[in-house]
């Protein structure tokens, strides 16, 4: 258990300093990207996917479907796999609005 918080605190750290150097340091933000943001983006995927099957029923019966779909499957993987790497600056879809998508 020692060394799983070692490690965790070392990786949070490591990454931490990568994003702390985003303006100036594009290696360290492709290296973070590629070592930390995106393994944590598919997690947040599979997260998101198996929450959006659970709130299913409560969106079906509010009529919310698509909002909860597309913030909960759709802005995680766009952020996962259309974000250019190291670019930690993305927006999904700045210009869609969000009550739109509710109707």
């Amino acid at each position: 258990m020692k060394k799983v918080f070692i490690i965790v605190i070392t990786s949070l750290l490591f990454l931490t300093n990568t994003v702390a150097f985003a303006q100036s340091n594009t290696e360290g933000n492709i290296i973070g990207d590629a070592l930390f943001v995106r393994p944590l983006g598919l997690v947040s995927i599979v997260a998101g996917t198996a929450i959006f099957v659970v709130s299913l029923p409560f969106a079906l019966i509010t009529k919310d479907v698509p909002k909860t779909a597309k913030q909960l499957v759709v802005d995680p993987f766009n952020y996962t796999f259309d974000r250019p790497i190291g670019d930690f600056k993305y927006q999904t879809d700045p210009m869609v609005d969000e009550d739109a998508v509710k109707n």
